[in-house]
C-alpha cells in the first residue's frame, strides 16, 4: 500500500504523508467534506479536490490489485505462472498493461488459431516464425493428416497463419505500439448512412468528416457516437495503415526467404482482421471514456454554479407558472417556503380574463404582504412578466426563474409525499417560488440530471456522472451548511456523515419532539451514533441556539477550546463573538496544539466574526429587455441583458428572455484569446450580449459578447480653416468633437 501513497504524491504533487493520512481518514469513514475543513492539520490543509482525488486513485489501484490477484491465480490454475510473468503483472501500472499481458493465456472461444492448434499445427507456425533456410514446402507437408482436416501443405501453411497473426495480435509489444499510433496518427472518420441525409439533417456537419484521434474534442466525440447510435452516421477510426503494417514487419520479419513471406502474410491478415478492430474498440472505449469525463466534468461545474446561485433568502413569495390556454397556476409561500395558498389566472385569454387576473394578484399581494414574485421562464413566462409589472406592485421584486427540472420535481415522489393532494401544476409553482428563496435547497429535490445544465448528460457512462453529481451536491449543501430546524430530508441527507435514512431519522424526531435547541440533542436521534455525530454536527446549523457556537460552523470538538478563549478573556462566548477587539486580542499561538494548529485556529476566528456565514453572492434582482419577448422580435446588432444557463467547451448558453437560449461561442465570449469558457463565466452569470445572428426556422441565435475595440482616429490633417480658428481662439470641448466628427465623416 505505501508503494501506492508514493505514487498518488507524485501524481499529486503532494507528501506521502498527507496521501497515507487522508487514506486512513476514509477508511475510517470520514467523508471528503469533513476531511477538508476539519482535519487540516492532519492532511497539510489539502482541499475538497484534492482529498476527493486521493479517494478516487486509492479505490482505481486497489481494483488493479484486485485485478492482478485474480490474473495470477488464473495462471497458477492454468500452470503458466513463470517468474518472468509475475515480474511483468507485479510491475504492470495500469489495467491496460495488466490485460496486455494476460490476453495470450485468457481463455477464450474457439479462434481459427485453435482450431490450428488441435490440428497440431503449433510447431509448424514455430517454424515458420524462426524464419530459417530450411525448406518451408518440406516442412509443411509433414502436417498433412486428413483424419485432423489438414489436406494439403498450403492448408497446412493456411493454419501456421492463423497461430502466427493470432499471436502478433495478442502481443503486448505491439499491442502497446499499435495503441500509440492509433491515438497519435489516427482520425476518427464519419459519413452520413445512404438515405439518411434528409433524416439526420442535425448531424449535416458530420456527413463527412474527419478529425485526429489525438485533438478531437469531447463535445464531438459526443456527437457523432450519438450520430452513430441513431444509425445517421457511419464511424470509422483509422491509423496510417501502412505505417502500421511497416511497424509490425519490423518486429517479426527477420529474414527474406519462404517462411519470411509467410510471416507477412500473417501480418496483414492479422491486423486487417485482429488487430485494427481490437484498436478501434480500444480506441472508441478510451475516447469515450476521456469525452465522458470531460463532458461529466462540464456539467458537474455548471451544477455547482447553478446550486450555489445566490439566494433572495426567507421572503414571503407569490410564484407564477405561467401558460396562455391553460392559465397560470399562482401560489403564496411564507418565509420558510410553506404554501399558504393556491388558484389560477388567465391573464393571456381576453378582456374579462386580464381584469380577473389583475383584481385575484392585487388580493393575494395584499393579503399575505407579498415581498417577491417568482415567474417561471417557460412559456408565457415574458408576457406573464409584463402583465405582472403592468400591476405596478409598490416594493416588490420581480424575478424570472429558470423553471428547468420543476415538471420532473412535480411529478416527483418527493412531491407527492410534500403535497399529496395536490396537482403538478402548484406543486411546479412551489418549487419556482422556492428556487427563488433558496436554489440549492430545492435544486437537491431534482436529480441533477434534470435541471438543464448539460448537453450528453444521458450519453456518458451514467454511473460516473451520478458519481460526481453527488460529489457536487455534497459539496454545495456542506460549504453552506445546512439549517437543522428546518430542513428537508432531502437536503439533509447530502450533509456529511447522515444518507437517507439518519436524514429521515431526523425528521421524524423533529416532528415528534419538536425543534432542536443544541446540536448535542441529535445525539438521541435513532441510529445517529457518534461517528455520524462527528461527520455531520458542524455543517447543521440551529438558529437561535441556547449555545451560540451551535450558529456556527465551529465543530463541537472545539467548543470547549474557544469556551477556554473566552475563559482567558473574562468574558462570555456571545462577548466573544460580537466583540471584534476581543478577538483580535486572542494570542492564537498559545492555542496551538498537537491537534489544533493555525488553520484550524484561524477557521474558529472566522467562523467567530460571521458565525454560520453564507458562502453565496447577496442576490440581485434581473430583469430581460422590455418588448423583446421572442425570436421574431430579434434584430442583428441588438445589445441585451442576459443570464448565463448552461456552459460548454465551444461556448456559453445565454437565456435573453425569447424562450430559446442563444449561443455565444468560444471565440466570442471575449477579446482575447480562452480554451475555456468557465475561465470568465459562470451559470447563473448576469451578462450583457449582442445578437450577431438569427434563424427563427431552426430556432438558433448566435451571440457575442466582445467589446468593440476603440476606432482608430483617421490620421487626416485637419483643414485649414479649423486650424486658424484654432489659432484665433482657445478650443473647447464641443469644438474637439465637432472637428473629430467631421474628420469621422469626410
Amino acid at each position: 500500500m505505501s508503494t501506492h501513497y508514493k505514487k498518488i504524491a507524485l501524481e499529486l504533487s503532494i507528501a506521502e504523508k498527507q496521501v497515507s493520512t487522508t487514506a486512513g481518514l476514509l477508511d475510517e469513514g470520514a467523508t471528503v467534506p469533513f476531511i477538508s475543513r476539519y482535519r487540516k492539520e492532519l492532511t497539510g490543509s489539502l482541499d475538497e479536490v484534492q482529498v476527493a482525488a486521493i479517494r478516487d486513485r486509492i479505490q482505481q489501484l486497489r481494483e488493479l490489485d484486485k485485478r492482478r490477484e485474480a490474473i495470477l491465480k488464473s495462471l497458477a490454475e492454468m500452470g503458466k505462472l513463470s517468474p518472468e510473468l509475475l515480474k511483468q503483472i507485479d510491475e504492470a501500472e495500469t489495467m491496460v498493461a495488466l490485460e496486455d499481458i494476460y490476453l495470450p493465456y485468457r481463455p477464450k472461444r474457439k479462434t481459427r488459431a485453435t482450431a490450428a492448434r488441435e490440428k497440431g499445427l503449433q510447431p509448424l507456425a514455430d517454424f515458420v516464425l524462426e524464419q530459417s533456410r530450411a525448406d518451408l514446402d518440406a516442412e509443411a507437408v509433414k502436417y498433412i493428416d486428413e483424419e485432423k482436416g489438414v489436406n494439403t501443405a498450403e492448408e497446412a501453411l493456411s493454419g501456421a497463419r492463423d497461430i502466427i497473426a493470432e499471436h502478433i495480435s495478442e502481443n503486448a509489444e505491439v499491442r502497446t505500439k499499435m495503441r500509440s499510433l492509433f491515438l497519435e496518427k489516427g482520425t476518427f472518420q464519419s459519413k452520413v448512412i445512404t438515405g439518411k441525409e434528409q433524416e439526420g439533417i442535425k448531424y449535416r456537419d458530420y456527413f463527412d468528416w474527419t478529425e485526429p484521434v489525438k485533438s478531437i474534442p469531447s463535445h464531438r466525440i459526443l456527437a457523432i457516437r450519438r450520430g452513430e447510435k441513431e444509425e445517421m452516421l457511419w464511424l470509422d477510426i483509422q491509423p496510417p495503415e501502412e505505417e502500421a503494417i511497416n511497424i509490425l514487419e519490423q518486429l517479426f520479419v527477420k529474414a527474406n526467404n519462404a517462411s519470411s513471406q509467410q510471416v507477412k502474410l500473417a501480418i496483414a491478415d492479422g491486423y486487417k482482421r485482429l488487430l485494427k478492430p481490437s484498436m478501434e474498440t480500444e480506441i472508441r472505449l478510451f475516447t469515450k471514456k476521456k469525452a465522458d469525463e470531460e463532458a461529466i466534468r462540464v456539467f458537474a461545474e455548471n451544477a455547482r454554479q447553478l446550486m450555489m446561485a445566490a439566494p433572495l433568502g426567507q421572503k414571503r413569495i407569490m410564484a407564477i407558472d405561467p401558460g396562455f390556454r391553460t392559465g397560470c397556476k399562482v401560489v403564496c409561500l411564507d418565509e420558510q417556503g410553506k404554501l399558504l395558498e393556491y388558484t389560477a389566472i388567465f391573464p393571456h385569454t381576453g378582456s374579462g380574463g386580464v381584469k380577473e387576473a389583475e383584481k385575484t394578484t392585487w388580493h393575494l399581494f395584499e393579503k399575505y404582504n407579498i415581498e417577491a414574485i417568482a415567474i417561471g421562464n417557460g412559456t408565457a413566462g415574458r408576457e406573464t412578466e409584463l402583465f405582472v409589472r403592468n400591476l405596478n406592485l409598490p416594493g416588490v421584486t420581480i424575478v424570472m426563474v429558470n423553471e428547468s427540472g420543476a415538471s420532473i420535481y412535480s411529478a416527483s415522489d418527493v412531491a407527492r409525499e410534500e403535497f399529496p393532494d395536490k396537482d403538478v401544476t402548484v406543486r411546479g409553482a412551489v418549487s419556482i417560488g422556492r428556487r427563488l428563496m433558496d436554489p440549492l435547497a430545492e435544486l437537491v429535490k431534482i436529480d441533477p440530471k434534470s435541471i438543464g445544465v448539460g448537453q450528453y448528460q444521458h450519453d456518458v457512462d451514467q454511473n460516473k456522472l451520478q458519481a460526481s453529481l453527488d460529489d457536487t451536491v455534497v459539496s454545495c449543501v456542506n460549504a453552506v451548511g445546512v439549517e437543522l430546524n428546518t430542513a428537508s430530508k432531502q437536503i439533509l441527507a447530502y450533509v456529511s456523515g447522515l444518507g437517507p435514512q439518519l436524514a429521515q431519522n431526523i425528521v421524524d424526531h423533529r416532528n415528534e419532539h419538536g425543534a432542536f435547541k443544541r446540536r448535542d440533542q441529535l445525539k438521541k436521534v435513532a441510529r445517529l451514533g457518534d461517528k455520524a455525530f462527528e461527520q455531520a454536527a458542524g455543517f447543521l446549523r440551529i438558529r437561535d441556539a441556547e449555545n451560540p457556537l451551535d450558529t456556527s460552523a465551529v465543530h463541537p470538538e472545539r467548543y470547549v477550546l474557544v469556551e477556554q478563549m473566552a475563559k482567558d478573556l473574562k468574558c462570555s462566548v456571545n462577548e466573544l463573538m460580537s466583540n471584534a477587539p476581543l478577538r483580535k486580542s486572542i494570542p492564537l499561538q498559545k492555542y496551538v496544539t498537537e491537534m489544533v494548529g493555525l488553520p484550524t485556529l484561524n477557521d474558529i476566528m472566522a467562523e467567530l466574526a460571521k458565525p454560520g456565514r453564507d458562502p453565496r453572492e447577496q442576490f440581485e434582482a434581473f430583469s430581460f429587455t422590455d418588448g423583446v419577448n421572442g425570436i421574431n422580435d430579434l434584430k442583428i446588432g441588438m445589445k441585451l441583458p442576459g443570464i448565463v444557463t448552461n456552459i460548454t467547451n465551444f461556448g456559453a448558453f445565454v437565456d435573453i428572455g425569447v424562450h430559446q437560449d442563444g449561443l455565444v461561442h468560444l471565440s466570442q465570449i471575449t477579446n482575447r484569446f480562452i480554451k475555456d469558457p468557465n475561465e470568465v463565466l459562470k451559470v447563473h452569470q448576469k451578462v450583457e450580449v449582442t445578437v450577431t445572428e438569427v434563424d427563427a426556422n431552426r430556432k438558433r441565435i448566435a451571440l457575442s459578447m466582445k467589446v468593440n475595440e476603440p476606432r482608430e482616429q483617421p490620421k487626416q490633417q485637419p483643414k485649414p480653416v479649423m486650424e486658424k480658428k484654432a489659432q484665433n481662439q482657445p478650443e473647447t470641448d464641443i469644438a474637439i468633437k465637432l472637428a473629430a466628427l467631421k474628420n469621422k465623416f469626410k
